[in-house]
């Protein structure tokens, strides 16, 4: 076990280090720059000391080896758009709405998924089990934009049951609920998906039809018997879910006004904010790559006979 956690650090290192490098590389090879003259004119002075202000006149490796060593340090630098503002405190500032809005989703989206999941595996081939899967397919494949479009263009234009855009969970609730929902179908439709044919894979196996066999109720089989061994694809799925919620999500956000961290990181994006784009892509990265060896943890204590070696 030791060794694997060494062997999987040491991936860790390596694959934070090949995302940054290339998101650095990709943000200092493309065209133009923070700080355009398109549309605000500056003296060749003026621009000259901004650039060696931020460090912008030095070669790429040394731009990339400073940031890194900051990084390290917990320093992701000034925001380009936000002049004397930290990284790491707008991240602060935008990140409570981003981990609301995800606990919420998660909070209903998983239950739902895991019971959809169930019932389709119990009802297999049946009209129940038809619908569900067509819901989970639905909700897999289509975008989060475009459903966000449609919910807005029904719920809150035509039938005005719930406020077009912002956010204000203190003050009027409803802002929460269609967010919440749009953000929360794709995990329902992905858990249903999982748990329906991880459910139909046990059900299939001889000491579940032992069970039945003794007499065992079918309800006792599945929560004592059948569920014990749905954990470990639970874990499976529950690992980028997490994920996702921690880290919000760029087009519900931006469609329904969310002050959290995907508006954020979009707004980077279209200021060309650098130091802002670096910090979002390392953090979701770690986040990740920390997220897939904790599932990978678990399943040798939801299943001890996995062996990591």
């Amino acid at each position: 076990m030791t060794r694997y956690l060494l062997q999987r650090l040491l991936g860790f290192v390596f694959v934070i280090l090949v995302v940054s490098f290339i998101t650095f590389f990709l943000m200092w090879k493309t065209p133009g720059g923070p700080f355009d003259e398109t549309n605000m004119p500056l003296e060749p002075a003026a621009k000259a000391n901004i650039i060696a202000k931020y460090g912008l006149n030095q070669p790429f490796y040394v731009q990339w080896a400073k940031y890194m060593i900051a990084a390290v340090h917990g320093d992701f630098g000034y925001s380009f758009k936000y002049p004397g503002q930290k990284v790491t405190t707008l991240f602060f500032q935008y990140w409570p709405n981003s981990l609301l809005l995800g606990g919420l989703a998660v909070l209903w989206s998983f239950p739902l998924g895991a019971v959809l999941g169930i019932v389709a595996a119990l009802h297999r081939n049946r009209f129940l089990d038809q619908i569900i899967t067509v819901f989970a397919l639905i909700t897999v494949t289509l975008p989060s934009f475009a459903l966000a479009f449609f919910a807005l263009a029904i719920f809150a234009v035509d039938l005005r049951w719930f406020p077009y855009g912002g956010w204000n969970p203190s003050g009027d609730p409803k802002t929460l609920v269609l967010p919440v929902i749009i953000f929360g179908l794709g995990t329902v439709g992905s858990l249903a998906r999982y748990m329906r044919h991880g459910m139909l894979d046990v059900l299939g196996q001889d000491y579940i039809r032992t069970a039945r066999a003794k007499g065992v109720s079918r309800t006792k089989v599945i929560v004592k018997h059948a569920m014990r061994n749905m954990l470990v694809p639970i874990v499976t799925i529950f690992g980028p879910v997490l994920t996702n919620a921690i880290t919000g999500s760029a087009f519900v956000e931006e469609w329904f006004v969310i002050p959290g961290i995907g508006h954020f990181y979009l707004d980077s994006i279209t200021n060309r904010d650098y130091p802002v784009i670096m910090a979002s892509v390392l953090i979701i990265a770690v986040i990740l790559t920390l997220t897939y060896l904790l599932t990978d943890i678990a399943y040798t204590i939801l299943d001890p006979r996995i062996r990591l070696t």
